[in-house]
């Protein structure tokens, strides 16, 4: 199975091309950026698309992140994956930027849980808690800081996420620490790519994880419709 996937909820932005039977990571890019998405994505595919050697014709299904994060990057790459889907006639997988961050340490079967957190700003984050195995402790939320503080009761956790180190300095003296603390900028493309691979497409549409309103509002003609519709 061949998946282009695609990354531009946070502060990356990112395509890889995935063999999943071959087990072989043909192409990828990464481009560290806050802003300027739209301008730097298609650029970026091509570039992927050309050192793989492969047709956009010649891929399996497309996956991309669908959220939380930024609203801009969100549309840019959903709409992106949805036009290389609808032109090559591909499934469109959407996954959350949540479980793309805590893939890698699911991978590891290691029997701490896992806490995956993003900067919603104001104080807040998105969050998600997930056993060693991958199972849900805590449900995807957007929450104040101090309220994730209740994730402790489950044990020392691994923290992954651009908001990690904001909950590690944060997190109380009385319940244990951390034992790991990872707050990369964005999740691992080959991730959203492995994922994308495993993942059924009926069961995640590439549409929009927002868990709040946006804080700014598109401009008229430019909103994701339903990807059902």
């Amino acid at each position: 199975m061949i998946v282009l996937a695609i990354d531009t909820a946070l502060d990356y932005c990112a395509a890889a091309v995935l063999d999943a039977g071959a087990r072989t990571m043909i192409a990828h890019e990464t481009l560290e950026m806050k802003r300027g998405h739209a301008e730097a994505l298609m650029p970026l595919i091509a570039r992927v698309m050309k050192a793989s050697g492969l047709r956009y014709l010649d891929l399996n299904r497309v996956a991309v992140t669908t959220g939380p994060g930024s609203f801009t990057g969100l549309r840019v790459g959903i709409s992106a994956a949805r036009g290389i889907g609808l032109a090559a006639d591909k499934p469109v997988i959407g996954l959350t930027t949540l479980s793309a961050y805590v893939a890698p340490l699911v991978a590891e079967q290691g029997e701490q849980p896992i806490i995956a957190a993003i900067d919603a700003r104001h104080d807040h984050v998105y969050f998600q808690v997930v056993a060693g195995n991958g199972s849900a402790l805590m449900r995807p939320a957007v929450v104040p800081i101090e309220d994730t503080f209740a994730a402790s009761r489950f044990g020392a956790l691994r923290m992954v996420g651009n908001a990690a180190r904001i909950l590690a300095d944060r997190w109380p003296r009385n319940v244990p620490a951390p034992s790991l603390v990872d707050p990369k900028p964005g999740p691992d493309i080959a991730w959203v790519a492995w994922i994308g691979a495993a993942t059924e497409p009926d069961a995640a549409p590439p549409k929009p994880f927002y868990l709040r309103l946006p804080d700014a509002k598109p401009k008229a003609g430019f909103s994701l419709p339903d990807a059902r519709s």
